[in-house]
C-alpha cells in the first residue's frame, strides 16, 4: 500500500473545521475534482490528470477514529481509503488528512504511476486543507 497525508494546525475551532468538512461537494471541489456528485452515502468524482480522466465512486463509512472516512467502490485503484482527523488542541486545531492505496495495474497502465499518483493526491489534501483553514 502507498500512503500519502497531510497534516495542518489552523487557527479555527474545531466544530467549525468539522462542519465545514462534512459539507461534502464544496470539500471535494475544493481539492481541485472537476466533478462531484454527493449522495447520502456516497460520491462521485471525475478529474482530469493530464490527458486521462479518472472517475471514483466512493462510500462514505464510519471510521471510529476520524471525522470524515471514504473509501473507493469503483475506480482506478485496487484499493483506496481516505481519512480526515480534527483535533482540538491548546488555542488551534490540527487536522490530518491521510490516503492510502494500491494501484490496479491492469487499469492504470504506463501513464500513471504510484509516483504520480502521489504527487497529485498531496497537491489535493492541500488543497482540501487550505479550503478548511
Amino acid at each position: 500500500m502507498e500512503r500519502v497525508s497531510v497534516r495542518r494546525e489552523v487557527a479555527r475551532d474545531a466544530d467549525a473545521v468539522r462542519e465545514r468538512m462534512h459539507n461534502i461537494e464544496p470539500f471535494m471541489l475544493a481539492a481541485g475534482f472537476d466533478e462531484v456528485r454527493h449522495t447520502d452515502s456516497s460520491v462521485e468524482i471525475a478529474n482530469e490528470v493530464g490527458p486521462v480522466t479518472i472517475e471514483l465512486f466512493l462510500e462514505l463509512y464510519d471510521d471510529p477514529d476520524a471525522d470524515l472516512a471514504y473509501r473507493q467502490v469503483d475506480g482506478i485503484f485496487e484499493e483506496m481509503t481516505t481519512t480526515y482527523t480534527v483535533t482540538e488542541g491548546d488555542g488551534s486545531t490540527v487536522i490530518e488528512a491521510e490516503t492510502e492505496f494500491a494501484l490496479d495495474a491492469a487499469i492504470i497502465g504506463s501513464f500513471l504511476d504510484a509516483t504520480v499518483i502521489k504527487r497529485q493526491r498531496r497537491r489535493e489534501l492541500t488543497a482540501q486543507l487550505d479550503y478548511l483553514e
